[in-house]
């Protein structure tokens, strides 16, 4: 039970520490540990919500503190965003484990390339 917990610090730390510095990334890094922590692939995306929402909290409130926050720009992604969760949430309940996690390293490795040449 020890390990399990510890994992699950350095877990929150990295996650937390990588949302923080760039404002996302920490969700990626939650699904790989919760993976090998939960039986279910879909649970592990799932929970990941759960720390993603508590971590961009905290992360929103410090930017904001410190003035890096365009709050218009932001909430004008917000409608769109929630029909996406949305969307994304029925079609998680639908889909097989195997084409989740194909999907989910094509999304991560499409998002390294662009990140890269830009």
């Amino acid at each position: 039970m020890k390990k399990k917990k510890l994992q699950m610090t350095l877990a929150g730390i990295t996650s937390g520490f990588l949302n923080g510095l760039f404002g996302s990334g920490g969700g990626v890094v939650a699904v790989m540990f919760l993976r090998s922590m939960l039986d279910d692939e879909k649970k592990a995306h799932a929970s990941a919500t759960l720390m993603i929402l508590v971590m961009s909290a905290a992360s929103l409130a410090l930017y904001g503190i410190y003035g890096h926050v365009d709050w218009k720009t932001g909430f004008s992604f917000v409608p769109g965003g929630i029909a996406g969760a949305v969307l994304g949430t029925v079609l998680l309940k639908n889909i097989k484990t195997d084409k989740l996690k194909r999907l989910f390293g094509l999304v991560l490795a499409v998002s390294g390339v662009v990140m890269l040449l830009r």
